[in-house]
């Protein structure tokens, strides 16, 4: 038994309800509609959004309808069509078309605080209208009150029809709206800005060579000091760079040297090494195990008899 009632509600899951049946239908149906008006009559895809926007199973426009609506009334043609489509939703009202009359209020309060300022003379001939739904009464049966939802926006834009400091409020209160949406969205360097005189331009480059010309001169003047050679040492290389040595050092040196070295240090250029290091080699030969002792004094006796 289990299983059966697992595969019911499984087919029952995936099977779609009557009710989804119907609204694709609709829609397709709708779909079909707009393309065949659109190909035979003179209804222009403009008038066919507000349409949409203002009919009576919707909620209500969304804020990119309502922004693609409120541009375009700024063009004649295209504000002709939009007011056509509001006025006849408004002309409509009663207790069974509410919805249509009240999606129509939404528009027409944002094309008031978005749109053209002709709009608040446009809808004047329509306010008889607007008071009536100021009494609507309307509750669904899930409780939710559209009537009081109804009577709130026709209120509000019976105050804005009145042209007073509320519109011009919130009109002003739109533009710097969509002026800081704007501003957000565009990270333009001020350089990119605007562009640049031929004075400023020739004024900063004149500052940046002064500050180069300032930087090469100190950056000689310190080179120049540190290249600095005395000229008893000009002749010797290589030799460290020292700026003028003093007498002190050079006696320290001179204390810390042999004098026997000094008289007695002869340099070979052709073995690389002095005479003292020569006599040094020779000694350690002699007191060497394997040096034949006969033969030195055979060399010695042979110089005296010479002599």
């Amino acid at each position: 038994m289990s299983m059966m009632s697992r595969t019911r509600s499984s087919i029952a899951m995936g099977t779609p309800s009557f009710l989804e049946l119907k609204k694709q239908a609709s829609f397709f149906f709708k779909e079909k509609l707009k393309t065949a008006r659109l190909a035979l009559t003179d209804v222009t895809p403009l008038q066919l959004m507000t349409e949409e926007a203002t009919d009576g199973e919707s909620c209500g426009p969304n804020t990119q309808t309502l922004g693609s609506i409120s541009k375009a009334a700024f063009e004649f043609e295209d504000y002709l069509a939009i007011v056509e489509v509001l006025h006849k939703r408004l002309a409509k009202f009663d207790k069974r078309n509410w919805r249509m009359a009240y999606n129509s209020l939404i528009v027409v309060e944002h094309l008031l605080t978005h749109g053209p300022e002709s709009v608040s003379d446009e809808f004047q001939g329509d306010i008889d209208v607007i008071s009536q739904m100021q009494t609507f009464q309307q509750i669904d049966e899930k409780g939710f009150n559209w009537g009081l939802a109804v009577r709130k926006k026709a209120e509000k834009v019976l105050k804005l029809l009145e042209k007073g400091e509320l519109l011009k409020e919130e009109r002003k209160r739109a533009r710097e709206l969509s002026r800081g949406i704007q501003g957000f969205g565009s990270f333009n360097h001020k350089s990119s800005s605007h562009s640049l005189s031929e004075h400023e331009v020739l004024q900063e480059s004149t500052v940046y060579r002064k500050c180069n010309s300032n930087f090469t001169k100190n950056y000689d003047e310190d080179d120049q000091e540190n290249t600095m050679v005395s000229p008893n040492d000009a002749n010797l290389f290589p030799q460290p760079l020292v700026a003028d040595p003093s007498e002190e050092s050079r006696t320290g040196m001179k204390e810390n040297m042999d004098p026997e070295d000094d008289e007695n240090t002869e340099v070979n250029p052709l073995l690389g090494f002095s005479k003292k290091e020569g006599q040094e080699l020779a000694g350690e030969d002699e007191n060497h195990p394997f040096t034949d002792g006969e033969s030195k004094h055979t060399v010695v006796l042979l110089d005296e008899n010479t002599d």
